[in-house]
């Protein structure tokens, strides 16, 4: 079977006309790139109403509002934190590290009225590992800990994604350990004393 080329002939008058046309295209959008376009969010009222001008944004001094419902990174406000764990046990891939010490003394209350009694000695978010589900705001009773609209935090060094949100440093968290222990020898003692004083009687 034969195969027919069709062979296209272009005159040099053609090849003209489209490059004509081409720089047309190309100085109507220089032109029009004296106007430029405000960044506005793709839901605003405004976004079709401007289909000419610059759009280029100068990130990241200008950037597109992010919506409020994104999921980005997470941030916990420590001193509403009541160290309940619950964020922990419902993450999917465990970016979530906490430790806890029960206080000796009153500590004082959250925001919205809830009494603290443990301190958090160590409250690690791995951002490398989130798949960022929300799940952990969804549950916190006390609403610290929640999704910021902060998208863009590369690191070179991953373990630089790790956060740290804390109320005690090392060697206070060592101190409130100490006087916990304290406390319990404490009161295990005041209860074996008043077992043998009952065993007496």
């Amino acid at each position: 079977m034969e195969q027919k080329t069709i062979k296209h002939k272009f005159s040099f008058w053609d090849v003209v006309k489209s490059l004509v046309s081409g720089l047309r295209l190309t100085w109507q959008h220089f032109w029009r790139a004296k106007n430029r376009r405000t960044p506005e969010y793709v839901t605003d009222k405004n976004y079709f109403n401007q289909p000419d001008g610059l759009v280029t944004l100068k990130y990241p001094y200008e950037a597109i509002p992010v919506p409020d419902n994104g999921r980005y990174r997470l941030h916990n406000e420590i001193d509403d934190c009541i160290v309940c764990d619950l964020c922990a046990k419902i993450c999917p891939v465990n970016c979530i590290t906490i430790e806890s010490v029960k206080a000796t003394e009153e500590i004082g209350l959250t925001s919205d009225g809830t009494k603290k009694r443990l301190y958090a000695p160590v409250f690690d978010i791995d951002m490398a590992k989130c798949c960022y589900c929300g799940l952990c705001t969804t549950v916190c009773p006390t609403d610290c800990l929640t999704m910021t609209p902060v998208y863009d935090f590369a690191e070179v060094d991953i373990k630089n994604m790790i956060y740290h949100f804390t109320d005690l440093s090392p060697e206070q968290a060592e101190e409130k350990k100490q006087l916990l222990a304290k406390q319990q020898e404490e009161m295990a003692a005041a209860k074996a004393a008043a077992l043998a004083a009952r065993n007496k009687g």
